[in-house]
This record gives C-alpha cells, sequence and structure tokens, in this order.
C-alpha cells in the first residue's frame, strides 16, 4: 500500500460545516472540527485555511440528494458553494453522496451517550468523517 496525501471531507450546512481528514493512506477518516458559517467569502478561507493545515491533495465535500437520488434545493446551495470554493483553492474539489450521514452521525453518538449538547457540537464533524469514511472505502480498491 502506498503513502499518499490526505483527504479532507467537508459536509456543508446552512449552519454549520463539518469536517474530517482522512489518514495518509486513506484508510480511516477522523473528524476535525467544525465551522460556524459567518459568511461566504470567510467560510471558504476557513475551508482553505484547514485543507493547508492539514496537508490535502484533495477535498471532497458531501453532495446532500433526496432518498431517491434527485437533488433538492440544499443539493443546488451546495454546487454553488463548491463551483465557488474552486475560485479559492488549488486543491482538486470532488464530491461524494451524503445521503442519511448525519443521521448516522446522530444515531453513533446517541448509542455512544453523548449528551445533547455535546453532540450538537460535534455532529457536524461526525457527519463529514461518515460520508469521507464512505468516499474512501469506495475508493481504497482503485489503488
Amino acid at each position: 500500500m502506498r503513502v499518499r496525501k490526505r483527504i479532507l471531507g467537508v459536509d456543508v450546512g446552512d449552519k454549520r460545516i463539518g469536517l474530517a481528514v482522512s489518514d495518509e493512506l486513506g484508510i480511516t477518516a477522523q473528524p476535525v472540527g467544525t465551522i460556524h458559517r459567518t459568511g461566504t467569502r470567510d467560510d471558504f478561507t476557513k475551508v482553505v485555511e484547514a485543507a493547508g493545515t492539514c496537508g490535502v491533495s484533495l477535498i471532497v465535500l458531501g453532495l446532500p440528494k433526496k432518498l431517491d437520488g434527485s437533488p433538492s434545493p440544499q443539493t443546488e446551495k451546495v454546487a454553488r458553494f463548491i463551483e465557488e470554493l474552486g475560485k479559492c483553492t488549488t486543491v482538486p474539489l470532488g464530491t461524494w453522496d451524503e445521503r442519511l450521514t448525519t443521521r448516522s452521525a446522530e444515531a453513533s453518538l446517541i448509542e455512544a451517550k453523548v449528551r445533547r449538547k455535546a453532540r450538537r457540537k460535534v455532529i457536524d464533524s461526525t457527519a463529514a468523517q461518515i460520508m469521507l469514511q464512505h468516499y474512501l472505502d469506495c475508493h481504497r480498491s482503485e489503488d
């Protein structure tokens, strides 16, 4: 197995942006934090800074879709975010289906007996971790 740079997983929401990063082997994803949205330019700056801090070679953004796979209003918002983010960084961008990751994250945190107030602080980065882990699992066989 060859070593490669890390991948940043990004879960874009209306109020917060969850971040997760892969290990250098592309096997596991770990949550690394949440950005509280304050303005589009500031949001882009913080994502680009996180990518630089983590030393990533790819940013994978979760693309929310309806359960049937069709686009939703949120899909369009995230697509615009991705388009504008692409103008702010030279790091390649990719997308990955993020359906139900927030629900999965919440279920995992409840199962781990994390209190509601604490869950709010980590749910977005946990959702980003789940989305990125799915991406890594599906791309591992391509190496």
